[in-house]
């Protein structure tokens, strides 16, 4: 193939809102704090150094000492722990709801991105420590969003009931599940450890907060990987201010609400609530409404006085959950975070906080988009080149590759483009002749050049499905193999899940991912395996 890579910008993948912020628009630089390059770097440690509340780490060392006392961990990943109570140590961040066994492949892309870049710190800035961080989103509570996964074209789903937060949700009644899916995963090496990993991980550990930590452990602990359930009182501590600010003002929905103003040539990815709070239990999660000089936890009985709610926010902070637009400020009053890496709808939605992290002063993270990957066998990669694709055209879509080869591969031009020059010079004759005589004749031919016109173009049309019913085998090929790489008319990072490809390629597949990822070049990688 004549490249492994495409700009994010050209892949067509990627909204207007972040093309432009990779192309670094002077319209959007005030919605975030610097850009991410190497460079850069330099002054958000510096920014943030001065202005983390250093404080905090104790608590978050002890916290993960806490979460991680009952699971086997690396050398790497327990000097990473201490690392954070030192001044001079610094995260890099990425997020990620607790789907089912990972969910879709980009759950390794966001990992390996955050893995890699923290290498790449610290060799540029060799007197600060870098420690890859994976946030589990436990508090999230829209359990329809992550209980499957798709594996070979088949979707594997969770039939459970919750209304809580997720990382509390029992992992009982997932044997059943367990059976199913080992059955579709067959009796190799490779399977063998998958079937493994997913009964250790959730036949073995009682909330899926647990299982998903055992899984990503296991997955990234050789690489340092952190991984925090910050669903914990005494982080939440921390973000006890913030929280009463929150109730009592509502600082977030007034500057979020401004800032969407100035997108508004962009879709808006999230709208913030005037209080952007949710009050959480083993088995709700419901949001906060303030009405009347109560405030009420929506969908049930429970209320509170302002008086009432501040003292239960004092005594047990754990009751208090950040929504969309919250919870990146406690992630960066709790982490010393220098950036967080997401996919675009993500970053679309942080390039709305600035102006509220700057009225609370908490420093901005920088925003990097996370790879993206496309992974392609030989067989795959050797069929495209037979046909002749590249990479770009695998990535149009479906309707505008079929007339790109239908075009290509046509022993004539279908292009009437010289037939219509002609006509056009026929009727500029026609039209010199009308200025001379009735103006009637001028309608007549303006009418008759129309008619004309579209008739070119209905032919022209005609022609090209005919050439595609000509083509048909060609063009079914080539249209089979991008619906092996985009299934369902998709992104394949966003379709399928990694066991898929760990089936053929087993230990090996990590390595390979982390040793082609380059997280600051923001491209979007096909790596054939």
């Amino acid at each position: 193939m004549p490249t492994d890579c495409i700009s994010y910008q050209t892949s067509g993948y990627f909204s207007k809102l972040i093309q432009d912020y990779l192309n670094q628009k002077p319209g959007l630089q005030p919605l975030y704090n610097y850009f991410p390059t190497l460079e850069n770097f330099e002054k958000q440690i510096i920014e943030k150094e001065s202005n983390f509340d250093h404080t905090n780490r104790i608590p978050l060392v002890n916290t993960l000492k806490k979460q991680y006392r009952n699971i086997d961990i690396s050398d790497a990943t327990k000097q990473n722990i201490e690392l954070l109570a030192l001044q001079n140590s610094f995260t890099i961040t990425t997020g990620h709801q607790l789907n089912l066994f990972s969910g879709p492949l980009y759950f390794l892309y966001k990992i390996i991105s955050t893995i890699n870049l923290t290498k790449e710190l610290k060799s540029k800035y060799p007197a600060y420590n870098f420690v890859p961080v994976y946030w589990m989103a436990t508090e999230d509570h829209d359990f329809e969003e992550i209980n499957y996964f798709n594996f070979k074209g088949k979707k594997f789903r969770w039939n459970k009931e919750s209304t809580g937060p997720v990382g509390r949700l029992s992992t009982e009644g997932l044997t059943d599940f367990f059976e199913i899916y080992s059955k579709e995963l067959g009796s190799s090496t490779n399977a063998n450890v998958l079937k493994k990993l997913f009964e250790e991980a959730y036949l073995k550990h009682e909330n899926l907060a647990d299982a998903t930590r055992y899984l990503a452990n296991s997955l990234f602990a050789n690489y340092g990987l952190i991984i925090l359930d910050a669903d914990d009182t005494d982080l939440k501590r921390a973000f006890i201010p913030f929280v009463k600010e929150e109730l009592e003002n509502q600082i977030s929905f007034k500057t979020v609400q401004k800032t969407i103003e100035q997108l508004q040539d962009y879709s808006v990815q999230v709208n913030p609530r005037e209080i952007n709070l949710f009050y959480i239990e083993d088995n709700l999660r419901e949001r906060i409404i303030f009405e009347k000089d109560q405030y009420y936890v929506n969908n049930t009985r429970i209320s509170f006085s302002k008086d009432e709610i501040l003292k239960l926010l004092e005594s047990n902070p754990e009751k208090f959950s950040p929504n969309v637009i919250m919870r990146p400020l406690y992630q960066e009053i709790i982490l010393p975070n220098l950036c967080y890496i997401g996919g675009g709808g993500e970053i679309a939605y942080w390039l709305e906080l600035k102006a509220f992290f700057d009225a609370v002063n908490i420093t901005f993270p920088m925003l990097l988009v996370r790879n993206s990957v496309l992974l392609a066998t030989e067989k795959q990669a050797k069929k495209a080149d037979n046909l002749n694709l590249s990479w770009a055209d695998l990535f149009t879509k479906p309707d505008d590759l079929v007339n790109t080869i239908t075009h290509k591969l046509s022993a004539f031009p279908i292009d009437l483009s010289a037939q219509k020059e002609t006509l056009e010079k026929q009727f500029k004759y026609l039209y010199e002749l009308a200025d001379q005589t009735d103006k009637s004749f001028s309608g007549a031919v303006k009418a008759q050049e129309t008619k004309q016109k579209k008739g070119l173009e209905n032919l022209e049309k005609r022609l090209l499905k005919a050439q595609k019913r000509k083509l048909d085998d060609e063009l079914l090929r080539v249209t089979d193999l991008q619906f092996e790489l985009f299934p369902n008319k998709s992104l394949q990072e966003r379709q399928a899940n990694f066991s898929e490809f760990y089936l053929e390629k087993g230990e090996q597949l990590i390595p390979l991912l982390i040793q082609k990822l380059k997280p600051l070049e923001h491209n979007f990688d096909i790596i054939t395996i």
